[in-house]
């Protein structure tokens, strides 16, 4: 049953008399050989089913019940970006696209806006939420119900992106997920194109027309919801969204857990990029994918790093119990690291203060996080029965800071590897990683990457240097010894491991058709039965959302196409490549 309101909404009445839509919905009911009729009234539910209004008095109510559902929290905005932001607001469209770690990410961005006197947005989101009592009072507090599956929908996806583009249009601001979903790991999932492609494609319909993506990071000291998440990444179904669950989600967020972070990265005038990249590939194959890419990266370059996501980085390194000194001691390189790449951390903490990071470490043990006992002569801290993924989320959320350095460190074996030439070995061995983890983690351009890599490795070399310089394996292997921290086989060996796993299995499957559904659930099974021998790092690379990445790149490779040629070769080639990457981890790992 289609839920909308009483009266169409501006945009609706704009498009149900506007003959150009009505064209294009004859042209389709042409040729999917339907009346005309028939396609146009359907095409109407589904508008009446999308729109939305802000009304004043529904907005100061679903303000109430939005800071009352966020009360497990206390939002700090990033005040100065928020501030310059409104000069922009006066001019143009803003597109906040956001990271997903929670249920509650749809309400910080409207929060913020109104905290800080900008326009309201249309927040776009996933009919799932969309029951009753809550959905009449969103509706008319700018909240967008969109279908998640509309492959087969011809009629509802010209709906959609019809009115998308009166909204744009319109000069309206609008606010969604660019991840599309809630990440089950912590860190940001690959981007959605869906609703990025509309709007490229109303820009482009719309001479004069600007919009600005904003891309706004969502960060959590702890969240509530982490353990359910977490068990869907292993292959737990996920618990279908209805007024129950809003009840006993409401009920969680009594318990309070600190900071949510939310920040605004640096803005992306969209056609001017559009230009730009069009500049570059005159067909505009891959104008909407860079364009998302481009905002993930930024999402990521404004992602602070919170003392959460350090203590557990801290715990998780150690895989034992931890005196305070110690994870002191453990968090001490790390905060180093973070201060020469001038990574902002959250709320301007000091972490390698005492007082910070025991409350953390008591923050976490009072959510069951860890586990603490001080029946000795010292509390020791360790992490908690069944808790390694939850904190692996939480370390996860500052992930991105790490994976160039980690990349560096691979780089730097190779290096004492391959021969004389440190610096080409080192710079082959970055860029094949790059193309390894693409589906994984956001890069910089190739050009930028190699600017990244030669600061990375400036960082590692004793005394410093411009990481250009043309150097020896010993050189190489002195600089891992006494590099400090060495974050390879924390940062990325719990995605090779994952990576390997898909690649073995791959390898041995029967038959060159992969039934995908089959295919992992064999490597979940496979998983458990490595993690149990110990051939996994940790139970971590079990997971469905590590798994999934590695079969993207497969089919990249095209190792899933039954017509390609030489296909058992070239998938045992894909097998032993990443055994060798797990191997030059496995390096760094002695030497840490």
């Amino acid at each position: 049953m289609r839920r909308g309101l009483t009266s169409d909404t501006p945009e609706v009445v704009q498009l149900l008399a506007d003959d150009g839509f009505s064209g294009r919905l004859a042209e389709l009911a042409r040729s999917l050989g339907r009346d005309p009729g028939e396609v146009t009234a359907e095409a109407a539910g589904y508008l009446r089913e999308m729109g939305a209004v802000h009304s004043a008095r529904a907005m100061g109510a679903w303000s109430r019940f939005t800071t009352w559902m966020f009360r497990a929290h206390e939002l700090l905005v990033d005040e100065e970006a928020a501030r310059r932001l409104h000069q922009l607001d006066r001019k143009y469209s803003l597109l906040f696209l956001f990271s997903h770690r929670s249920y509650l990410d749809g309400a910080a961005v409207p929060v913020a806006l109104d905290r800080h006197g900008l326009s309201p947005a249309f927040t776009l989101g996933g009919a799932n939420l969309n029951f009753f009592p809550v959905n009449h009072l969103a509706r008319r507090s700018g909240i967008v119900y969109i279908r998640r599956s509309t492959q087969d929908q011809p009629v509802y996806k010209l709906a959609l992106r019809a009115y998308i583009g009166q909204l744009i249009r319109n000069r309206k601001n609008l606010s969604w997920s660019i991840e599309g979903g809630r990440t089950r790991t912590g860190k940001l999932r690959p981007p959605t194109y869906g609703i990025v492609r509309y709007v490229v494609d109303a820009i482009e319909a719309t001479p004069g027309a600007e919009a600005l993506i904003v891309p706004v990071s969502i960060v959590y000291e702890q969240l509530h919801e982490v353990g359910s998440m977490t068990a869907e990444a292993r292959g737990a179904r996920k618990r279908p969204e209805d007024v129950r669950w809003l009840v006993n989600f409401a009920r969680l967020q009594a318990n309070r857990l600190g900071r949510a972070y939310l920040d605004f990265g640096e803005p992306l005038p969209l056609r001017e990029r559009m230009a730009e990249l069009r500049g570059a590939d005159q067909q505009g194959r891959h104008v909407v994918e860079r364009i998302a890419l481009d905002t993930s990266h930024r999402i990521n370059q404004a992602t602070p790093v919170t003392v959460t996501a350090v203590v557990c980085l801290a715990m998780l390194a150690a895989d034992r119990a931890l005196t305070l000194d110690g994870v002191l001691e453990t968090v001490a390189p790390m905060a180093g690291y973070i201060e020469s790449r001038r990574w902002p951390v959250a709320g301007a903490a000091n972490l390698t203060d005492r007082a910070t990071i025991r409350r953390t470490l008591q923050e976490l043990v009072a959510s069951g996080v860890l586990a603490s006992y001080d029946g000795g002569t010292d509390t020791v801290w360790a992490i908690g029965a069944g808790q390694h993924l939850v904190a692996a989320f939480y370390r996860n959320t500052a992930i991105h800071m790490l994976v160039d350095r980690a990349i560096g460190e691979l780089a730097l074996v190779a290096a004492t590897e391959g021969g004389a030439d440190g610096l080409g070995a080192a710079t082959a061995e970055a860029l094949r990683l790059r193309d390894l983890l693409k589906f994984d983690f956001f890069f910089a351009r190739r050009r930028d990457f190699a600017e990244q890599m030669a600061l990375e490795l400036s960082i590692i070399e004793p005394g410093g240097g411009d990481g250009l310089h043309e150097f020896t394996p010993a050189e190489a292997r002195s600089w891992l010894e006494q590099g400090r921290p060495l974050v390879a086989p924390l940062v990325l060996r719990p995605f090779l491991d994952a990576y390997h796993l898909v690649a073995d299995r791959l390898a041995a499957w029967e038959g060159e058709e992969v039934d995908e559904p089959r295919f992992l659930d064999e490597c979940l099974r496979v998983g458990r039965q490595w993690a149990l021998q110990g051939r996994l790092a940790s139970e971590e690379s079990v997971s469905l959302e590590l798994f999934k990445p590695a079969l993207k790149l497969a089919r990249h490779r095209d190792l899933l196409d039954p017509a390609a040629p030489d296909l058992p070769a070239r998938r045992a080639a894909f097998r032993d490549e990443l055994r060798e990457t797990v191997r030059r981890v496995g390096v760094i790992a002695d030497l840490a």
